[in-house]
């Protein structure tokens, strides 16, 4: 009898070692895993955190409407031609320009994508005479909303641009609509490069002039 209640101790302490032993393993491999989905969930974060910032940094999109601002600071010496009178108010409107009808002419009436150099060749081929598809009087930007339709004007002023002022009103085109419509870098006048040459320079060290240091 005695025999018998010695096993039985000796079983039961063993089964609580057994339990306990488990529990604790259990535990472990379960801290285990979650530190093992930590790295993985850390990548996700700094990405989300990368894309959220890109977002940011992003220029916002130029609307068709205001594009045409943009080009004149990149090109200033561009015809305006915008001496048209509204229909509306009897005045000269200021903001009904050559470009801002050209970039309509292109987008809404032609119906064609912005940010692509060939695509802009196309319309100033229409203006050129150059390409099938000729600039029609009831459907030019314009014709709504100003006394004089101002399409044979717009069409002389881009026929009077070079080669080389069509190409830098394409490119500018493209950069405001893809983005930059910042102004470019002004380089300085002959006088501001002369001002610079008189100003004063520092004379280099010379040897022996540590002395005049000492006391």
């Amino acid at each position: 009898m005695k025999k018998l209640k010695l096993g039985l101790s000796f079983l039961f302490i063993t089964l609580i070692v057994a339990i306990f032993t488990l529990l604790s393993w259990v535990l472990e491999s379960g801290e285990l895993s979650l530190s093992a989905l930590e790295p993985s969930r850390m990548p996700i974060s700094e990405s989300a955190q990368v894309q959220e910032a890109d977002r940011e940094s992003a220029p916002a999109p130029v609307r068709a409407q205001d594009a045409w601002k943009f080009v004149y600071e990149k090109l200033p010496d561009l015809p305006i031609e915008n001496n048209y009178i509204s229909k509306e108010t009897g005045k000269v409107d200021p903001n009904n320009t050559l470009v801002g009808r050209l970039i309509r002419y292109h987008v809404f009436v032609k119906g064609r994508p912005p940010n692509y150099r060939f695509d802009w060749k196309l319309s100033l081929a229409d203006y050129l005479g150059a390409t099938p598809d000729y600039l029609v009087e009831s459907v030019y930007p314009g014709n709504d909303v100003l006394r004089s339709n101002p399409m044979e004007g717009d069409r002389a002023a881009i026929q009077s641009l070079n080669r080389t002022q069509r190409d830098a009103l394409v490119q500018a085109l493209v950069d405001v609509f893809s983005g930059d419509s910042r102004p470019p870098a002004r380089t300085p006048t002959t006088g501001e490069t002369k001002d610079r040459s008189n100003s004063p320079t520092i004379p280099e060290p010379q040897p022996g002039d540590a002395k005049l240091l000492a006391p």
